[in-house]
């Protein structure tokens, strides 16, 4: 397949690091490889997106750093949409605030002054995601909401929560649980199994828990207010293949994932779904997959 932008070669100098920017050890070589935010901006190409977000993306890199944003695309539907996640491990004394990630993008996105009143950088938060759409992305439409991510003190697996600070409040969101897949499956389990979405007397765990992609390093369990949400985190090309294959993303995204394949094999990537059941039938409601830049 024809490719519609020069392709970004990977650096002796890159971070490789997975979708809560935490340092892996890359399964091949990086030599000659291609770096994940090819993957991006393919998949903002295919959608007609262009030259804004392509400006919106290296004010950020040259504001942050190279590999200090996490980008993810999602598709409900047919639906696609992207969100974009910013780290800072040293909480209050941080250097990546929704107060200048707000104002490295305002030439592209604005946001909704009601929202930025409400910014509290005194606060613990350690991670903070906004979501975009063609509408933000390619007519520069203000963003509504931020959330924000503190974390869970006192869990017994590592965990966070999530909150969505909107123009008119800031709510609690979702509640994140995260557990090593090769020595907790049993938690994992009996995580995923402790929900009010599930009819368990017809739950078929491989339907969600895939056997295919449970080898990864870490699987995150997500309750929200309305479904759950179970992430692969750190998966290999091969195993991204067949996540956007049996998610029916656009073909092009499957296609240039597959004829890059090689150029990618140095990396590990992150996928999640949201899910519930209606009426003894497993929807998989959403889904995303992820990478850095």
């Amino acid at each position: 397949m024809t490719t519609l932008f020069p392709l970004e070669a990977s650096s002796p100098a890159d971070a490789h690091v997975d979708f809560c920017l935490w340092d892996y050890a890359p399964p091949a070589s990086p030599d000659g490889k291609l770096r994940p935010v090819n993957l991006l901006r393919h998949s903002l190409r295919g959608a007609g997106i262009g030259a804004r977000a392509d400006e919106m993306v290296q004010a950020l890199r040259d504001g942050l750093g190279d590999m200090k944003t996490v980008w993810g695309v999602k598709q409900a539907g047919d639906t696609l949409a992207w969100e974009f996640y910013f780290y800072d491990y040293t909480r209050r004394a941080r250097s990546r605030s929704m107060t200048r990630v707000l104002d490295l993008i305002r030439p592209w996105v604005g946001c909704n002054p009601d929202t930025r009143a409400r910014i509290n950088e005194a606060s613990d938060y350690f991670m903070f995601s906004l979501d975009f759409d063609a509408a933000n992305l390619d007519h520069g439409r203000p963003l509504d909401e931020i959330q924000l991510y503190m974390g869970n003190p006192g869990s017994a697996v590592s965990s966070g929560i999530c909150y969505a600070l909107r123009p008119d409040a800031l709510r609690m969101k979702n509640f994140y649980f995260f557990f090593d897949a090769r020595t907790q499956m049993r938690d994992i389990v009996g995580k995923i199994t402790s929900s009010v979405f599930l009819d368990l007397a017809r739950f078929d765990l491989d339907a969600l828990l895939w056997p295919e992609l449970r080898d990864c390093q870490t699987i995150v369990v997500a309750n929200k207010p309305t479904h759950d949400g179970i992430y692969f985190s750190r998966i290999t090309i091969d195993q991204l293949l067949i996540f956007l294959a049996r998610m029916r993303y656009p073909a092009d995204q499957l296609a240039f994932a597959r004829q890059h394949r090689a150029g990618f094999d140095h990396l590990l990537f992150d996928v999640g779904i949201d899910y519930r059941m209606e009426d003894g039938q497993l929807k998989l409601l959403k889904s995303a997959y992820y990478g850095v830049f």
